[in-house]
């Protein structure tokens, strides 16, 4: 009586590169190398390791994705501004009025405000 079930599995050409890249690193055969793979994986599932390893990752992934997203506002925030400084330069220089910077600049951080908040406005 046999102690081991006969199974054929199908690897796709990426997986099958992969294991024979290991098997080689590793000196053994293509089919021993499989076993080790396939006795890690039931290992993996059995015990959580590979919900633990899942879990780091997708915190480690939110993490960057957040400290990106917060990167996109700020880059946004400055691209509104310059927006608004370009607009109200360009209106005053338009009109011809004889304003100071200082008072341009309050017109434009003003501006700034006004559409930032717009742009946060939660819609019902």
């Amino acid at each position: 009586m046999a102690s081991h079930i006969k199974r054929t599995i199908r690897l796709n050409p990426s997986q099958a590169r992969s294991l024979s890249g290991i098997a080689d690193r590793r000196g053994l055969s293509e089919y021993a190398m499989l076993l080790k793979v396939i006795d890690a994986g039931f290992l993996s599932v059995l015990h959580g390791t590979d919900k633990e390893t899942d879990l780091a990752e997708l915190a480690s992934e939110i993490g960057s994705i957040s400290e990106r997203l917060a990167e996109v506002e700020r880059v946004l925030d400055r691209a509104l501004f310059t927006a608004c400084a370009a607009y109200a330069y360009a209106r005053h220089a338009a009109l011809g009025t004889k304003k100071s910077d200082e008072t341009i600049a309050a017109e434009a951080r003003a501006a700034f405000e006004r559409q930032r908040s717009l742009a946060l406005e939660i819609e019902p």
